[in-house]
């Protein structure tokens, strides 16, 4: 096995950004999920406002999130994040671990994937681990990647929601996506996963599983009263 594939995202929700390495920490991949759209009643995500899906965010070489090439906390930034998640949107710094849904990484196999038969963006992971067979993902909760000096935690399937259906290039949504994967993955397709131990890895790099007894010291989601920062 090995890494097929990486990629983090700089604005939640927004489109990612494809790497060739990540220098994995405590945190998850550095810049990943550092900026979200914030409502008048608390984060917006793709669930809710499809159209973000496919605005394309990118990390700048001074490490400064970027919205279509405009430093996130520009004007030209926020008119475009409001054209897609309405007015009322707006964009927010916060790095604490409820920025992410679950682990503070996410990890797809190409055979489920492939089974799966849909574009891997649609599923937005930050690994696709390749030279996995397509009933193998089921059986990792609870066991570990290792890559390099880097090890992974695997806790648990992740349930999909309605995100998925929409195309990570056009924006068209396709309800039948969703309809598969409850049909054929009872609703969960890839890996809620999180950093055991901290190392690069790239793009390339062969994969072992192995057991590990390690659970993670927090999972993510958001939060009534979650703090932010501008």
């Amino acid at each position: 096995m090995h890494v097929a594939a990486l990629w983090r995202y700089p604005v939640k929700s927004l489109a990612g950004e494809e790497l060739t390495r990540a220098d994995l920490t405590a945190d998850g991949v550095p810049g990943d999920r550092l900026v979200h759209v914030r409502g008048a009643r608390g984060p917006l995500t793709g669930r809710t406002r499809p159209g973000l899906l496919t605005l394309p965010a990118t990390t700048g070489a001074d490490g400064v999130p970027r919205v279509a090439g405009h430093p996130w906390h520009t004007p030209q930034a926020g008119a475009l994040v409001r054209e897609r998640a309405g007015e009322a949107a707006s964009l927010q710094a916060y790095a604490g671990p409820e920025r992410f849904d679950i682990g503070n990484l996410l990890v797809a196999t190409d055979g489920a994937v492939t089974r799966f038969g849909h574009d891997v963006r649609r599923l937005r992971p930050n690994l696709l681990i390749g030279g996995v067979p397509a009933d193998a993902e089921a059986t990792w909760p609870g066991r570990a990647l290792v890559i390099g000096e880097a090890v992974i935690g695997l806790h648990s399937l992740r349930m999909r929601c309605v995100a998925t259906t929409i195309d990570p290039d056009t924006g068209a949504q396709n309800l039948d996506v969703l309809r598969r994967l409850r049909h054929d993955f009872g609703g969960e397709l890839a890996l809620n996963a999180w950093v055991i131990r901290p190392g690069v890895i790239h793009a390339g790099d062969p994969v072992h599983v192995t057991d590990t007894d390690a659970v993670p010291q927090s999972l993510g989601g958001w939060v009534v009263g979650a703090p932010y920062r501008s």
